[in-house]
């Protein structure tokens, strides 16, 4: 067990109704009552008022209170160091030494992944673990924001907040390395190569990231969101991504004459709409599956008919049963449309990541934490139709992804994936906070 040698077990403990908690278990407060997290605990009320609170829960949260007053500045200066200092997927090494060099100054002890990128970190008790995770990954886009901490990488920026996930991350461990009797262990998991797939979820769980942990956590960044404000919903958050590449080949010949040879782009068009079509009558639509084409090449000439062409796109879905059935269903329609046509076919049907799908449990556990930071805090959500590779983490135990604001509240809202993409770092502390109560409540 790592730990700051700070953090202890606790001996017993009493919820606000007087219960009595055991070591080793752990619950949420809600608001209205206590959210078993499944470790074995006897239910009870809660009230909100910090006096109602177990002296361990109230004395923690002055200690991230004073952490957070103390390191504020420092806050910004470790999000501005990774925005200019940003590295593609599996050469996060830099990232990592900056995260592994913060910790190990807190007394922690960081188990860095065999590849040299992405580490580990428990604190608290050996309980099992909340598990937390941040990714730490940029994107191949060059920057245009003319910010003073612009990306100094040629073709290399933080364009969709993963600096700010890690620097939150990185304070969150900091603050609870700071608390002397956690509730609960905490699993800190700062994941290299979520931009790409397979993705580094897939890296981290080998290396036994999911270990004794019970409930994993995550947050993404939302410009679509106020900072200040945290979006969540039970269900699917994200949705599966597949990649479809169909290569078509044909004798070829002159457009004088189709009937002497297989119109191969006349195939190519009765795939590209009626692929997506027939999909739309084989699933149910409340899954939200969505098949898009982003690619097609076939021929120069006017008059003459190719021997060969592709078709690129994306099946997307945010049921994960829908997810097992695309493949082969995606199969059986290509074959039936291009029978007819004589044009021979390859599907390359490549498998993304699967629907992150969030537990009901976990999102009342995310709902009291995001409620603390104020009373408009808690904001609704909806299902986007990108990828996220913490859904493997979700394939090993239950948890959940929030949305973190990160508007300013004035100007335009920039979607990520942009090269004028920045975020108000005010979104860094409320980050913290969310992640911090997460770990308080479990008493």
């Amino acid at each position: 067990m790592s730990t700051t040698g700070r953090s202890a077990a606790r001996a017993s403990g009493h919820n606000a109704a007087g219960t009595c908690v055991a070591q080793g278990t752990a619950s949420v407060a809600t608001g209205s009552s206590v959210v078993d997290m499944g470790m074995g605990f006897e239910m009870g009320t809660v009230g909100v008022d910090m006096a109602d609170l177990p002296k361990d829960m109230v004395d923690g949260r002055a200690i991230v209170d004073g952490w957070l007053a103390e390191h504020a500045d420092d806050l910004i200066h470790w999000r501005r160091h990774i925005h200019a200092n940003p590295e593609l997927s599996r050469t996060e090494f830099g990232t990592t030494e900056f995260i592994e060099s913060w910790l190990v100054k807190a007394g922690l002890e960081p188990r860095k992944l065999p590849s040299g990128t992405g580490l580990i970190v428990d604190i608290g008790p050996d309980t099992p673990r909340i598990g937390l995770r941040a990714d730490m990954d940029a994107l191949p886009l060059q920057e245009y924001t003319g910010l003073p901490f612009a990306s100094t990488v040629p073709g290399v920026s933080h364009a969709c907040g993963h600096d700010a996930h890690t620097t939150i991350l990185l304070g969150t461990a900091l603050a609870l390395a700071e608390v002397p009797n956690l509730p609960v262990g905490v699993r800190l998991v700062f994941q290299p190569a979520e931009e790409v797939m397979p993705g580094g979820a897939i890296d981290m769980v080998a290396a036994g990231a999911m270990e004794d942990v019970s409930r994993m956590f995550a947050l993404h960044c939302d410009p679509r969101l106020e900072v200040g404000r945290v979006g969540i919903r039970v269900g699917a958050i994200t949705s599966a991504a597949d990649t479809i590449e169909l290569v078509l080949d044909s004798p070829g010949g002159h457009t004088s004459r189709p009937h002497l040879t297989s119109d191969l782009v006349y195939a190519i068009g009765t795939v590209i709409t009626g692929l997506p079509g027939l999909l739309s009558r084989r699933i149910d639509p409340r899954t939200s599956t969505v098949m898009v084409w982003g690619a097609v090449s076939a021929g120069k000439a006017p008059n003459a008919i190719p021997q060969t062409g592709m078709l690129t796109g994306t099946v997307r879905t945010g049921d994960h049963f829908t997810w097992s059935l695309l493949e082969p269903m995606v199969r059986e329609i290509v074959e039936g449309l291009l029978a007819p046509t004589g044009v021979r076919w390859q599907l390359n049907y490549k498998r993304g990541v699967p629907p992150v799908v969030n537990d009901e449990l976990a999102v009342r556990m995310f709902e009291a934490a995001i409620r603390e930071i104020g009373p408009d805090a808690l904001a609704d959500t909806q299902q986007s139709g990108g990828g996220e590779d913490f859904s493997w983490y979700l394939e090993e135990v239950p948890g959940a992804m929030a949305r973190l604001g990160v508007w300013s509240g004035q100007g335009e809202q920039l979607d990520l994936h942009q090269p004028t993409f920045d975020l108000d770092e005010r979104a860094l502390e409320v980050g913290i906070r969310v992640m911090t109560n997460i770990v308080l409540n479990a008493y």
